[in-house]
């Protein structure tokens, strides 16, 4: 089993490879319960893992709506009532085994409860192993936006297992590439160099490839959070390609995969970043040619831009009212863009619409 080491407000380690629910008994020596969050969609592996769990600790089954659904105020009040009337106490844990929106959710639940109880995060998506299920974000939606509630609380341990994404659909595999991507345009260009080898095999979820960028993108992210868990500087570079990404979202009211919108998203960064003088052409046509290898999308409708800026002014990175984008100039290569003007981002925005 692989261990990558994140240090962050506590130290934790991310377990990369078979699950085995017995590395948690020292971690639950003074718990007595624990709440298993999941979607109904995986409630078959839930079920083995619940069958197979031989710790002492009684298990109280939560099962949660599917997607970006669960992510909301009335399921967060579900959850508080379900943990109260078990006597949850701060010693006891949360585990959270499903995808990114699962591990959100479960992670708010934790930092939430009680003020703040433990937790453990299970991701059995691409997209929530390489980036949702670590760093200690944690949140829920609202019909303002995405994520604009939620804490930083960092889990007390992360397991990465592979296996989980054998009955992954494809379209939600493609869309998690899209964050693995993006970890290879802002720190780790072989990430780009195997997508460009042979990109197919990056949708096998058992290839080696695919096991080499996920544990690539953990590294990415472990590195970024270490230095700044509270998004102060540093941790900005990994919302590449999500300030646009986040505003599509909302235009279609969280229906889209988060990977898709975040392709478009880098695109559009990238284009930004053509029109104000950071990148060259050559470096655009990259994005849309590694994208677009697996799938991804590359371009979104024209008629919404109005929407979209005025969602993007909502964004966490605006500052005294001005727009805030990370770009880049190259691979590796982190630019700041203060105060984008609407004039450069109806031109981008136009070489990427439809």
């Amino acid at each position: 089993m692989k261990k990558i080491n994140i240090s962050a407000e506590h130290k934790y380690d991310v377990l990369i490879g078979d699950l085995d629910v017995g590395n948690l008994k020292p971690l639950l020596k003074d718990c007595s319960k624990v709440a298993l969050l999941y979607p109904a969609e995986i409630s078959e592996v839930v079920d083995k893992i619940s069958a197979e769990w031989v710790l002492q600790q009684e298990l109280v089954m939560i099962e949660l709506p599917e997607g970006e659904s669960q992510k909301s105020a009335e399921v967060l009040i579900e959850i508080w009532n379900t943990l109260s009337a078990h006597n949850f106490t701060r010693r006891d844990w949360i585990i959270g085994i499903g995808g990114g929106a699962t591990t959100d959710l479960a992670g708010f639940a934790a930092a939430s409860w009680l003020r703040g109880v433990n937790w453990a995060s299970v991701p059995t998506t691409v997209a929530g192993m390489v980036d949702a299920a670590i760093g200690g974000k944690t949140g829920i939606n609202i019909p303002a936006g995405k994520n604009l509630v939620g804490a930083f609380h960092s889990p007390q341990i992360v397991f990465v297992d592979p296996n989980f994404l054998e009955t992954l659909p494809i379209d939600e595999l493609r869309s998690g590439l899209a964050e693995i991507i993006k970890c290879g345009f802002i720190a780790d260009e072989e990430i780009l160099k195997i997508f460009e080898a042979d990109s197919q095999k990056l949708l096998q979820w058992n290839s080696p490839q695919l096991l080499e960028v996920i544990q690539r993108s953990i590294k990415v992210k472990a590195d970024v959070v270490s230095a700044d868990l509270k998004e102060a500087s540093l941790r900005e570079i990994l919302n590449y390609g999500h300030t646009l990404g986040h505003a599509i979202e909302a235009v279609e009211e969280f229906t889209w995969r988060h990977g898709d919108a975040v392709s478009i998203g880098m695109v559009f960064a990238a284009e930004l970043a053509l029109q104000v003088g950071f990148c060259d052409q050559k470096f655009v046509d990259r994005h849309r040619a590694i994208l677009s290898s697996v799938g991804l999308p590359t371009s979104y409708k024209k008629s919404v831009l109005p929407e979209l800026i005025e969602r993007m002014g909502r964004d966490k990175k605006v500052r005294n009212g001005q727009l805030r984008f990370v770009l880049l100039e190259n691979v590796e290569k982190i630019k700041r863009l203060e105060g984008a003007s609407e004039a450069d981002l109806t031109i981008a925005y136009e070489k990427i619409s439809i």
